[in-house]
């Protein structure tokens, strides 16, 4: 992808940045020169393959469980003893687990409402405090047009990305004053390559291509493309947005 913007002498932090969107961003910054520190769960792996790729400047992969307040305090900290400063912070790592609400479990309701909200919470608690001593900072949530048009069987994650989404907006209004930002993208149907087949196949008989504008599911670096702009200086006077990426999906 074109690189639009410049990130030069800028650390940036992305959780759940191994694969996916997360990992499409990562690529993004540090192609855009930024110091780049990612987290990772369970894909220790694809982290360490992702860490290894050249890049402008080295990128340093962590294992951190996003719902572990104490462990997120300590990676934030940790990242801005070492590189001095922390200037962007993308919330990326979530989960799903879709079923109808007469077969969900306590368990599959939390999960995902930890991980996703209460994660995005733990983790810009703990990042906002370097960006305010800067009196600078961007941060960026990845959210789901589910948080406003949901599907059956997303009550979970219909509930975690809307909450994500008052978050963003609460946090622009309260950081804002000390020069940090907060936004979110609201990305609709982005396959992964590792859904490529399967879900797309039955995206297509579902007739879920019909529902979008554009005729087309978007792709991970046009996600990527939109977070590293609501990061930069060219979207310096945008806040508390709910950026739709999702081709008119459900208009």
């Amino acid at each position: 992808m074109t690189v639009a913007y410049h990130f030069a002498g800028r650390v940036a932090l992305v959780t759940g940045g191994s694969h996916g969107i997360g990992s499409a961003v990562v690529a993004a910054l540090a192609d855009a020169g930024a110091r780049v520190h990612f987290t990772y769960h369970t894909r220790s792996e694809e982290a360490r393959a992702r860490a290894r790729r050249e890049a402008p400047h080295p990128l340093t992969a962590h294992a951190l469980d996003v719902r572990d307040p104490d462990a997120v305090d300590r990676l934030v900290r940790e990242i801005a003893a070492r590189e001095g400063r922390l200037d962007c912070l993308v919330n990326n790592a979530g989960v799903s687990r879709d079923l109808l609400l007469g077969e969900m479990a306590d368990e599959d309701f939390d999960t995902v409402v930890d991980t996703n909200l209460l994660g995005s919470f733990h983790v810009i608690r703990a990042a906002c405090r370097p960006m305010l001593r800067q009196r600078a900072g961007a941060i960026v949530n990845v959210s789901s047009v589910a948080g406003e048009r949901p599907e059956a069987g997303q009550s979970n994650y219909a509930a975690s990305k809307s909450g994500v989404n008052g978050l963003t907006r609460a946090l622009a209004i309260e950081l804002g004053p000390r020069g940090v930002r907060v936004n979110a993208v609201a990305p609709g149907i982005i396959p992964t390559t590792d859904q490529l087949t399967s879900k797309n196949a039955r995206l297509l008989d579902g007739g879920v291509l019909d529902r979008i504008p554009l005729r087309r599911f978007g792709t991970l670096a046009e996600v990527a493309a939109a977070v590293l702009w609501l990061l930069s200086d060219a979207a310096s006077y945008v806040t508390g947005t709910i950026l739709q990426v999702g081709g008119g999906y459900r208009l």
